[in-house]
């Protein structure tokens, strides 16, 4: 009876977990479709500013010098301070997608002899915390909450450290989506501006893109200090969201897996009990038989002895 009453005691705490990885499941799948229409709402804005930088990084005026393009070049890359900005989530059971990000984010601290290191998340902040890492600043309320002021305050952070001259280089550690249903964590550089927007300016003009001359004005330098903030803020914005539909997705995911693996333990163990509970009734009917048999044994031997005495 002990076995039996374990087992089913099991099966119920197991059904119990999964109501909650299901009301998981569901409440991400809600969250992740906002997401992605806020992701879709602002994407037109920041691809058209993406491409109007684009055009003027490749029009400016020889020898031409501003803070945001400060290229530093050093004899030895470990010799650059770089700030790292690493985006987590505020909350565990999402597979590997935390784990992903802090493990990229410690790789491109190790090839620095002392980097800065600015976290967006709870998960990152007590991970980075527990192992003794110096944490330069947490973005609290900003992994469950991307919004454009937010992602403005860490640009305008990241841009005041460069222009300063207290780092060399900036990276963003984040998760992207791809292809609606796929993610992976990825890293950009996003200070120096030549660096960021090399590929993009190599890839139009080899399109003939460029092949007109544009006037910039009131200057470029003008046109730098406001175009620079506006684009550096969407493509903080649109990484931390992302970055949340891909934690939505990923906890989609280990949700999914969870509840199969659930019923795949529920049958097990079902299938268990019902054989314990048949082994168990198939013992109780042979003791009956058994018994049955015993009694009727020790009739016929006390009819024998009376038949014996009667002769």
């Amino acid at each position: 009876m002990a076995a039996l009453r374990e087992i089913r005691d099991r099966i119920n705490s197991i059904k119990s977990t999964m109501k909650i990885t299901n009301a998981m499941y569901m409440i991400s799948s809600t969250k992740i479709n906002k997401a992605k229409k806020s992701l879709a709402d602002n994407r037109p804005y920041f691809d058209a500013s993406q491409t109007v930088l684009s055009k003027v990084l490749q029009n400016l005026p020889d020898e031409f010098e501003h803070p945001y393009l400060d290229d530093r070049e050093f004899t030895d890359a470990s010799h650059a301070r770089r700030a790292i900005i690493c985006v987590t989530a505020d909350k565990g059971l999402a597979g590997s997608y935390n784990h992903n990000v802090i493990k990229m984010t410690e790789t491109i601290m190790q090839g620095c002899e002392d980097p800065r290191l600015y976290v967006v998340g709870e998960v990152g902040r007590q991970y980075f915390m527990h192992r003794h890492v110096n944490i330069d600043e947490h973005f609290q309320y900003t992994a469950q909450d991307p919004s454009i002021p937010r992602a403005r305050h860490i640009a305008g952070r990241m841009l005041d450290l460069f222009e300063n001259g207290e780092v060399d280089e900036v990276y963003l550690v984040y998760t992207a989506m791809k292809a609606g249903t796929v993610y992976t964590s990825d890293v950009m550089q996003l200070l120096p501006l030549y660096r960021l927007n090399k590929e993009v300016v190599i890839a139009q003009q080899e399109k003939g893109k460029y092949e007109e001359n544009f006037t910039l004005e009131p200057s470029p330098h003008d046109l730098l200090d406001i175009a620079v903030p506006d684009f550096l803020s969407g493509y903080i914005f649109s990484a931390l969201v992302q970055s949340y539909c891909s934690e939505h997705y990923a906890r989609m995911q280990a949700m999914d897996a969870a509840n199969k693996n659930g019923q795949e333990l529920i049958a097990q163990l079902s299938l268990q009990y019902n054989r314990v509970r048949q082994a168990k009734i198939t013992q109780e009917i042979t003791e009956v038989a058994a018994g049955e048999k015993a009694r009727k044994q020790q009739l016929a031997k006390k009819k024998k002895k009376e038949r014996s005495l009667a002769e």
